[in-house]
């Protein structure tokens, strides 16, 4: 398992007396425990989900079963057996989080070694802005 996937089988077993998790829930919770303060919006990928649901099913002997709901957002239930998506869920989901800001394990790396994530702040404006005068043009071709 990567970092990712330790932290969101952690924030899944701090979480594990609520009856429904949503993504956004368990992304929130990831943020919080790492302290990140950027991708407020991110989701997280559907293969990391699964394999930190398989490694508390090993592990801490809790079960969960997800689904997906119409927007394609994962819902973690808490069950008797673990269960997984289904196919056609499973692709959709798969396909839809191409265009999705998905918290990564470089967001993950950056927080345990207290980097921003971020680039280097832009310093001054990036162009000078020139105002334009018309009447110049036209006062040159009257002197001439």
């Amino acid at each position: 398992m990567n970092k990712l996937q330790e932290e969101i089988a952690k924030a899944l077993t701090q979480l594990s007396d609520k009856s429904l998790i949503t993504e956004a829930i368990l992304t929130k919770k990831i943020r919080q425990n790492l302290k990140i303060e950027s991708k407020n919006k991110a989701g997280l990928s559907f293969t990391d989900v699964e394999e930190a649901l398989s490694f508390i099913e090993e592990n801490n002997n809790l079960h969960f079963s997800l689904h997906a709901n119409s927007a394609n957002d994962l819902l973690i239930k808490a069950a008797e057996n673990t269960s997984l998506l289904d196919t056609e869920s499973r692709k959709r989901r798969l396909s839809s989080q191409k265009s999705m800001t998905l918290l990564t394990e470089a967001d993950i790396k950056n927080a345990l070694s207290g980097k921003s994530g971020r680039g280097p702040k832009a310093k001054g404006k990036r162009t000078e802005k020139k105002s334009l005068n018309i009447n110049r043009s036209y006062d040159d071709w009257e002197q001439a």
